[in-house]
């Protein structure tokens, strides 16, 4: 694990192409106490020590489904799987979960070190608990996300792909249509991809996205995520930036969010 040392730290965001109604802002100083937290979101392999260690069936598993992005999927999957009205991309594919991604057929072969998906708020926490561990609050995550950095845009500073060098894992080409996979990945990527930040963190822009141990709201159930995914593309999601968040119920699971553990330093 990568221990930073506490301090103050200005988070949040201003962002003119920043989300408001996520709360984003305003941009105010914070401060953390000295913690650890892994340089690499828990991959396949982890959990699956875990899980064999431990006998542990997560959620997507008792629910008896999960959501995969459609254009994963197999025709009769994709025909046969209902789909949100608001975000039709995702299907709700029974027999999916971390141990098969994009549904019966799949597994996670020669994905053994890319992070594990389909996990949801409560398997994450049930999984750091037996790690010796804890989820990161935001406030941790954003200032490990930062690098180092005073209130840069990304990880490694305001320009996307400076010198036209891809980052970070996201969407490239029309969404949801047409993925260039330009950054050479057109779902998950290992979880050691790309150059870390500054604090020697990778892929904590773009990848999947990562479940905090915070609520999203004073006022709501949901628990916050960071970091952005694959699937995050400036046309509708540019959360992918250091300081963007969103939310989901602890019970949620998908194929793009998985989660990374910190701990007391």
């Amino acid at each position: 694990m990568v221990v930073l040392p506490g301090g103050v730290f200005r988070m949040g965001t201003e962002d003119p192409d920043g989300f408001p109604d996520d709360a984003e802002g305003p941009i105010r100083e914070v401060r953390v106490s000295s913690f650890a937290i892994d340089p690499c979101a828990v991959s396949n392999a982890r959990f699956a020590d875990f899980v064999d260690d431990t006998g542990y069936v997560t959620e997507a598993e008792r629910f008896g489904w999960t959501y995969v992005f459609a254009k994963f999927l197999p025709g009769h999957l994709r025909k046969e799987s209902p789909r949100p009205e608001q975000t039709p991309w995702w299907c709700g594919v029974s027999g999916a979960s971390w141990r098969h991604p994009e549904g019966p057929g799949s597994d996670v072969e020669g994905r053994w070190d890319h992070p594990v998906v389909h996990v949801s708020w409560h398997d994450a926490a049930a999984y750091c608990k037996w790690a010796g561990k804890r989820l990161p609050t935001e406030a941790e995550w954003e200032h490990a996300a930062r690098g180092g950095l005073d209130q840069a845009r990304y990880p490694w500073g305001d320009e996307l792909t400076p010198g036209g060098e891809h980052r970070c894992n996201i969407w490239q080409g029309q969404f949801p249509v047409r993925n260039t996979a330009e950054d050479g990945h057109v779902g998950t990527a290992p979880v050691n991809s790309f150059e870390p930040n500054g604090f020697g963190l990778h892929n904590v822009s773009g990848n999947v996205w990562e479940w905090c141990a915070d609520r999203f709201s004073e006022n709501s159930d949901n628990r916050a995520m960071r970091g952005g995914s694959y699937l995050c593309h400036d046309s509708y999601c540019n959360r992918y930036r250091v300081a963007a968040r969103t939310s989901n119920t602890p019970d949620s699971s998908s194929g793009n969010l998985g989660f990374r553990c910190a701990a007391d330093a």
